[in-house]
């Protein structure tokens, strides 16, 4: 049985936690042009002994750029100054929908 992923605010997030999520925000999905956390597909970040596990999603399994975004969701866990590895947990439940897009970024768009 594949267990359903926790999605945590980034307010309930620890210090370094926090950061690791904005440095995702430099990680875009090519084919929406926005940011993953805004698009929300990031569930969860946490942070033990200076190693972050990223849970996120995308937005669909047979997302052609799914190898990219979690090649740079690793990439920018691991430039934050207190983090020396990161992993990222890919997760499909909950699937992702555009409910998840920041309230923000959906009033921009119109939607």
């Amino acid at each position: 049985m594949v267990e359903e992923a926790t999605i945590r605010d980034i307010d309930e997030m620890e210090p370094v936690a926090r950061d690791v999520m904005e440095a995702l925000r430099e990680v875009r999905d090519p084919e929406l042009g926005m940011n993953i956390v805004d698009l929300g597909l990031v569930y969860n970040v946490e942070v033990e002994d200076a190693e972050a596990l990223v849970t996120m999603t995308l937005t669909s399994p047979g997302c052609p750029a799914g190898g990219e975004i979690l090649e740079n969701s690793q990439k920018q866990a691991e430039s934050v100054e207190e983090i020396d590895a990161a992993d990222i947990n890919l997760v499909w439940k909950p699937f992702w929908t555009p409910d998840r897009i920041d309230d923000e970024v959906r009033a921009t768009l119109g939607i």
